[in-house]
């Protein structure tokens, strides 16, 4: 009899042990909250809205479109090391002298530091990674656009000049840019804003699913609304300024954003391009934002009170005309 309880008693042991062993082996293996493609889910503002808040930052040398040519075309994929190669060598270039001639830029100390992507374009929709044709209706917009502005010299006036060189807008900018790739958003029951740094441009969406505003009234970054699909914010733009121009589109843009937490650190950024008086079909990029930390801030970016390149560029422009340069009209 004792030694059949003995025997039970060790079975049961065995067992728990196992158990144990079991447990031990799963929650080991199971990955660690805050990485990607494990199951998580983003805090909470004390009003019930997924917590999306903070500095992110979305630079990368990944290109838009998959290039025709050079050691990217053809290709879908990259490796982890061919992307992180190829991300330093872009930012080797930037400390490159520049052509005879050519006064530079900013160097690699100016510029944002990215993260290769393993994709070779941030086109992920048409699978091709290039930007939809343009429609014929464009294609003369265009072709009418460059005739007249061969017409005018480089900088015959400030209006030929861009609205971000005039520091009056950076306009709605999901690509960012080599320097000022910086976001900040803010969250208040009801609201978002999104806060770009270049030009310092805040976008307030509301989230109460009041109607865009009437169709005659443009604005620079457009008329923003947004909601929530679970854990993805995701935002309409309507009633773009019809000067404004994301690759040759117009006012009749219509841009849909999705924002989707994919661990603490790390958000999942799309839009997809809507207009259909310029592309033949929409088209969609996808660039993750990272959360910036260890003290790093948005900077105030004082455009007005730096730029120099304004003045010397209609200054070099009168220069050329006073030594008789000739005008576009004499060089045909």
């Amino acid at each position: 009899m004792i030694g059949e309880v003995l025997e039970m008693r060790k079975g049961l042991l065995a067992s728990i042990s196992g158990l144990v062993i079991a447990v031990a082996f799963v929650w080991l293996s199971a990955p660690v909250s805050g990485q990607t493609g494990a199951k998580w889910t983003p805090p909470k503002t004390s009003w019930g809205d997924p917590d999306i808040q903070g500095q992110w930052n979305s630079q990368t040398s990944t290109p838009l479109e998959r290039p025709l040519t050079g050691e990217l075309a053809g290709k879908q994929e990259l490796s982890d090391e061919e992307a992180e190669t190829l991300e330093n060598e872009a930012r080797q270039s930037f400390d490159e002298a520049p052509r005879a001639g050519d006064p530079g830029t900013y160097n690699a100390f100016w510029r944002d530091e990215g993260k290769g992507l393993t994709r070779t374009s941030l086109i992920i929709d048409p699978s091709d990674g290039r930007v939809p044709p343009l429609t014929p209706e464009a294609e003369k917009r265009a072709v009418a656009e460059r005739a007249a502005r061969s017409q005018r010299g480089p900088a015959d006036t400030y209006a030929d000049l861009s609205l971000w060189t005039r520091c009056i807008s950076r306009g709605w900018n999901g690509i960012g840019s080599w320097y000022s790739s910086n976001y900040q958003i803010f969250q208040s029951p009801g609201y978002v804003v999104v806060l770009q740094e270049l030009i310092h441009e805040p976008r307030i969406i509301p989230l109460d699913g009041r109607p865009h505003l009437p169709q005659g009234v443009g604005q620079w970054l457009g008329d923003s609304r947004g909601r929530w699909e679970g854990n993805t914010l995701v935002v309409e733009t309507t009633n773009f300024d019809p000067k404004t121009s994301y690759r040759g589109s117009r006012d009749t843009l219509k841009l849909v954003e999705r924002y989707t937490p994919l661990d603490a650190n790390t958000l999942d950024y799309q839009f997809t391009v809507n207009d259909a008086t310029t592309f033949t079909k929409p088209w969609t990029v996808s660039r993750p934002m990272r959360r910036q930390t260890d003290g790093i801030s948005i900077f105030e970016y004082a455009c007005h009170e730096g730029n120099y390149a304004m003045e010397g560029i209609l200054k070099g422009a009168r220069v050329q005309e006073k030594a008789g340069a000739p005008s576009p009209q004499q060089q045909r």
